[in-house]
């Protein structure tokens, strides 16, 4: 199998690496930035390319991994019409790559995934395509990196997307705000490390729903309006940490 890499990102490093290791032979990577593209291009010993228009034809599979506006520029552009073509966003269809091959779809990482990111960090994918024989091409595809694979269509990608942001995105806000009110009251935010991993290693085995702790999910006034007299002086988090409260005292409420 011959892959060509549209990117020099974070998801086309860690994907080209992945591929490489499993014996897959990259046949080039394409990225704006020359430099960047020579860089991952030289670790698995593909072409680098900064030009679309030198693109091969000489491969098997398009990979492209761009963020969703530089992807919908960017298929204006390709015409692949032998090869598997496939695009790794979360929130674009499969037919944005309609007019660059008939073999189409989605390798969809449901990961936030770095460059610097360990080998051994597990990548399910959500996978799809233009037709049935199509997605299993890009089954076998996914399991060279995985045995993690699911099949979604645009639908339910886009769906899992929005989620994504609720458990990745915005709990690392709350992470952030939870680590400026530390510095600010000159208490150790490294101490919470254990109490962020456990609450999350709890979920793999368990329902959100049976992991509450806390005096919002236990009804306790008097503790909550500790908490939003000691946030007085920082109006901000105090009205995030009042709006939190409220949604999980209303979910209890609706419970009992």
């Amino acid at each position: 199998m011959r892959l060509t890499i549209i990117g020099s990102g974070n998801v086309a490093t860690i994907l080209a690496k992945r591929f490489f290791e499993k014996g897959i032979k990259i046949v080039e990577i394409y990225g704006r930035d020359i430099t960047k593209a020579q860089a991952l291009a030289s670790i698995v010993q593909a072409n680098a390319v900064n030009n679309l228009e030198l693109l091969s034809q000489d491969t098997d599979v398009v990979l492209i991994a761009l963020s969703d506006k530089a992807l919908n520029h960017i298929a204006l552009n390709l015409s692949f019409p032998a090869a598997l073509v496939v695009h790794t966003a979360g929130s674009v269809s499969k037919d944005v790559l309609n007019t660059i091959s008939t073999r189409h779809g989605v390798l969809y990482p449901v990961q936030s995934i770095r460059k610097e990111m360990p080998a051994s960090t597990p990548i399910p994918f959500l996978i799809d395509g233009s037709s049935g024989t199509v997605i299993q091409e890009i089954e076998t595809l996914a399991y060279y990196l995985t045995d993690d694979v699911k099949r979604g269509d645009d639908a339910m990608r886009l769906k899992l997307h929005v989620a994504a942001i609720f458990v990745c995105n915005f709990p690392n806000f709350l992470y952030l705000e939870a680590a400026s009110f530390c510095e600010q009251q000159q208490v150790p935010f490294s101490i919470l490390q254990d109490l962020i991993e456990e609450t999350a290693n709890r979920i793999r085995y368990q329902h959100p729903s049976a992991v509450f702790t806390g005096p919002a999910v236990r009804g306790d006034m008097e503790t909550i309006n500790k908490h939003l007299n000691l946030l007085q002086d920082t109006h901000e988090l105090q009205q995030l940490y009042k709006q939190l409260t409220m949604h999980i005292l209303d979910w209890k409420n609706k419970c009992n």
